[in-house]
């Protein structure tokens, strides 16, 4: 056996003996503050957590640090929920909008306003958008899609979303009312 073989082993092995300690009672801790099926899937992002992170697992102290991992991913957990659901709203008052409206694809001037801001990004920054917007990735789940890291689609993500606001909310402040064309209002000829 060779050392990487034999360093791949006693990685697993280190992981192994710090899940007999924690897994458990982390199931117990997320079971206290999630919802059954959203308890699975943090648990998940835990143990991953503790996969990555294995060096950083103090020796002595394993289940006082599992448990703040835990706490992040439940908070990050909750976050996601939140955007999808707000997401998911937007999308059903746009929807019930748009059956009003069958010819048009954009029902309101925000959504066209957006539509513009989006259409003003790069392709790689919409793909990023639509990523997480649409397919409710994650950054580090975005990251493994753009072969990036996770800390830079983050990064872009938080960037690209400032932008969009900041360009959505100059176009609310656009004064209203007819463009000029030619010396003329629009529509007189």
């Amino acid at each position: 056996m060779d050392t990487t073989a034999s360093s791949d082993q006693a990685r697993r092995d280190a992981f192994h003996a710090a899940l007999a300690d924690v897994y458990e009672p982390l199931q117990r801790y997320l079971g206290r503050r999630c919802a059954p099926a959203d308890a699975d899937e943090v648990l998940n992002d835990v143990l991953l957590t503790i996969w990555r992170h294995l060096d950083d697992l103090p020796s002595d102290r394993h289940l006082p640090w599992t448990y703040g991992v835990a706490r992040r991913c439940l908070a990050n957990h909750r976050r996601g929920t939140v955007r999808r659901l707000d997401l998911a709203d937007k999308a059903a008052r746009t929807a019930a909008i748009g059956a009003g409206n069958p010819g048009s694809d954009w029902t309101s001037e925000a959504d066209a306003a957006l539509h513009d801001a989006m259409e003003r990004l790069s392709d790689d920054d919409r793909e990023i958008v639509r990523l997480w917007a649409w397919e409710r990735l994650e950054p580090r789940e975005i990251a493994e899609v753009l072969e990036s890291s996770a800390n830079a689609v983050s990064v872009r993500l938080n960037r690209i979303r400032r932008r969009l606001q900041e360009e959505i909310s100059r176009k609310d402040r656009a004064p209203a009312g007819h463009e000029r064309v030619d010396g003329h209002e629009e529509g007189e000829r």
